[in-house]
C-alpha cells in the first residue's frame, strides 16, 4: 500500500495545504481496508478531497458527515446508457440526491480517459448533458459540476508548448465538450503523468525535468520558460484550448503520480520526490498561467494489486 508513502510526503504540510489536496481512491484490489477505515485515514491526515471512479454506495455512505469533498465518476461502461434521459435521472437520484444532504459532492466525472475513436465517445456529451439536466431539476447544478476526465494523448502537438493542439480526431470530440463546460462554468479534468512522457523518450527528457528537480530552465518557448515537464504539459494543453476558443477554461489535474516499483525510474525515492515537489509546486501556477493554483488529485491512496497487465500499474502512488 502506498498510503505510507503519502504519509511521509505529507507529514510536513500545514493542515490547510493537505485539506486543499485531493487523493484518488482506486479500488482495483483485494487487500484494501474497509471503506470506513479509508475515510477515517483521510480525516485523520487532513485530506480534504477524494476521487472515486464509480458511485460505490459503501464509500459514499462512509463519507456522510465527513466534510470531505467527493469527486465521483461514471463508469465508462455506463456512459451509453446515461445518454438516455431517464437512465441519467435515475443515476442522479440513486447516487447523488439520496446522499446530497450529508455528502459534499464536488464533481461528477462522465468517463475517464475516453479514446475519441472509441465507440462510446459519441455518448459522452449527451450523458453529461443529461446528468446536468437531472441535477438542475433538483437544484444541484450550481453545487455539483459535471465534466469528464481526459488524457494528454488527445494532443496531436505538444512541443514546444505554444504549438499545443488537439489532434484532428480529438478536436471533433473535445470541442463540443469544452463548449458545454464553458457554458456551465465547469472545469476540464485531465490526468497528467510526467512519468509516461519521460519513459517514452529518456534520451531527450531528463529525469530531473520530470521530477521537478532541474535547477535551470530546460525549455524556452517565446516569453515562457519551463523548468519542469508538468508545467510544459499543461502549457501545451492551455495552448490547445486557446486554439478551440477556450483560453480561460479552468483545468483540474484529476490524476498525477509516479510509480514506486515495476518499471524504468520507478522507485520509492523517485515517487516521494515527485509527490513532494508536485504538492509544493501546484500552489504557484504555471508559466502560462502564473499565480493560479492548480486543483490536483494525487494518484493514488493505495497500490491496486489487481490492475494490469503491466506490473507498474499496480504500484502508483
Amino acid at each position: 500500500m502506498v498510503f505510507v508513502l503519502l504519509l511521509l510526503v505529507l507529514s510536513g504540510l500545514e493542515a490547510t495545504e493537505s485539506q486543499s489536496l485531493g487523493v484518488c481512491y482506486g479500488r482495483v484490489a483485494n487487500n484494501l481496508p474497509p471503506a470506513q477505515e479509508v475515510i477515517d485515514l483521510y480525516k485523520e491526515n487532513g485530506f480534504g478531497r477524494m476521487r472515486i471512479y464509480d458511485p460505490d454506495p459503501t464509500t459514499i455512505q462512509a463519507l456522510k458527515g465527513s466534510n470531505i469533498e467527493l469527486v465521483v465518476g461514471v463508469r465508462n461502461e455506463d456512459i451509453q446508457s446515461l445518454a438516455t434521459t431517464t437512465e441519467a435521472t435515475d443515476w442522479v437520484n440513486n447516487n447523488i440526491l439520496n446522499y446530497s444532504q450529508e455528502v459534499k459532492f464536488r464533481y461528477i466525472i462522465v468517463g475517464n480517459e475516453i479514446d475519441p475513436n472509441d465507440a462510446m465517445a459519441e455518448f459522452v456529451l449527451p450523458a453529461m448533458q443529461n446528468i446536468y439536466a437531472a441535477l438542475t431539476y433538483v437544484n444541484l447544478q450550481s453545487q455539483i459540476k459535471v465534466s469528464t476526465s481526459v488524457q494528454m494523448t488527445l494532443l496531436g502537438s505538444s512541443y514546444p508548448p505554444s504549438t499545443g493542439a488537439f489532434s484532428p480526431s480529438s478536436t471533433s470530440y473535445i470541442t463540443p465538450i469544452v463548449g458545454f463546460l464553458m457554458k456551465n462554468g465547469a472545469p476540464l479534468l485531465v490526468n497528467v503523468y510526467t512519468y509516461f512522457n519521460y519513459i517514452s523518450d529518456t534520451k531527450s527528457i531528463n529525469l530531473s525535468y520530470a521530477l521537478f528537480t532541474s535547477s535551470t530552465v530546460v525549455v524556452r518557448d517565446g516569453n515562457y520558460e519551463y523548468q519542469n515537464l508538468f508545467d510544459a504539459m499543461l502549457g501545451a494543453l492551455y495552448a490547445a484550448l486557446e486554439k478551440i476558443g477556450a483560453p480561460n477554461l479552468e483545468i483540474v489535474v484529476s490524476e498525477s503520480g509516479w510509480p514506486s516499483y515495476g518499471g524504468i525510474a520507478a522507485s520509492v525515492d523517485n515517487a516521494q520526490t515527485y509527490y513532494k515537489n508536485l504538492i509544493n509546486h501546484i500552489t504557484q501556477g504555471t508559466p502560462k498561467r502564473p499565480h493560479q493554483p492548480i486543483e490536483t488529485y494525487l494518484f493514488a491512496m493505495f497500490d491496486e494489486n489487481q490492475k494490469g497487465p503491466a506490473e507498474i500499474e499496480r504500484h502508483f502512488g
